[in-house]
């Protein structure tokens, strides 16, 4: 198994992600007629065998690691250009993890499951993910 790790380009907060997880899949109709997320990325995954319905995809907003989603398949799209490109369809469910730093960077990259940041434990504070992100920005976490 190996997760993804990817930034989120235009969105600042685990709360905006939530906001558009179900308009994203519309905005490229991308539509799979059930409850899930879509990002559309320019790659496909070759390691994509080791990701579908086991893996995660982690989240960078403002430079740290903030959550994740589970991968539910990949799917190759062309569009009407002929350029070739990936749906990585998530479930809609977005679980918060311990912030970890993370340093800006292009597409997306592979990461190793002991490296993966944990979820944080639900029932938290509602400042935990507040405190447990500026730690992390301290080099503390």
């Amino acid at each position: 198994m190996i997760h993804i790790v990817k930034l989120c380009v235009g969105v600042s907060s685990v709360e905006e992600l939530e906001g558009y997880r179900d308009e994203r899949a519309h905005w490229w109709g991308a539509d799979y007629g059930e409850d899930v997320h879509v990002h559309r990325t320019r790659m496909m995954p070759r390691r994509g065998s080791e990701i579908e319905g086991m893996a995660s995809i982690y989240w960078v907003m403002s430079g740290t690691i903030c959550c994740r989603q589970p991968i539910l398949r990949l799917a190759p799209y062309t569009d009407a250009e002929g350029k070739d490109y990936c749906d990585i369809i998530m479930a809609p469910d977005i679980v918060r993890t311990v912030p970890y730093p993370k340093r800006p960077f292009q597409g997306w990259r592979y990461l190793r499951p002991e490296d993966a940041p944990p979820d944080m434990e639900a029932g938290g504070s509602d400042n935990s993910a507040e405190i447990a992100a500026e730690l992390a920005r301290m080099g503390l976490l």
